[in-house]
């Protein structure tokens, strides 16, 4: 099974960065779709991106131009750079794998998931 560990979460000012990564394991062979989601309390989980099995990448509106998300096959790492962080970025962000080539964004598409990690953005 799929096995996925997300980090590099942390207090930042608004208009400054920070990049997250997911260490994923458990799995050869097909590079799955893998995204990025966020969630603060009192709300559910929404998409902010996702790359799919053949190298595309597709942004929540909210955060295209300002995110990117890439991997690096070598590390079996997945990786979202933010920058330009606004306040309301701040949410708990979940890296998740869909067992697909393809992407979705519903996320009940999504089967494995990281622990989370916290990025709170003050002004």
């Amino acid at each position: 099974q799929v096995q996925l560990v997300d980090s590099g979460g942390g207090s930042v000012q608004a208009g400054g960065s920070l990049r997250l990564s997911c260490a994923a394991s458990g799995y050869t062979g097909i590079t799955y779709c893998m995204g990025w989601f966020r969630q603060v309390p009192g709300k559910g989980r929404e998409a902010v991106a996702h790359i799919d099995g053949y190298g595309t990448s597709t942004y929540a509106d909210s955060v295209k131009d300002r995110f990117t998300i890439f991997k690096d096959n070598a590390k079996n790492t997945l990786y979202l750079q933010m920058n330009s962080l606004k306040s309301t970025d701040t949410a708990m962000y979940y890296c998740a794998a869909r067992l697909s080539l393809s992407c979705r964004w519903e996320v009940d598409e999504y089967r494995y998931w990281g622990q989370g990690t916290q990025v709170t953005v003050s002004s």
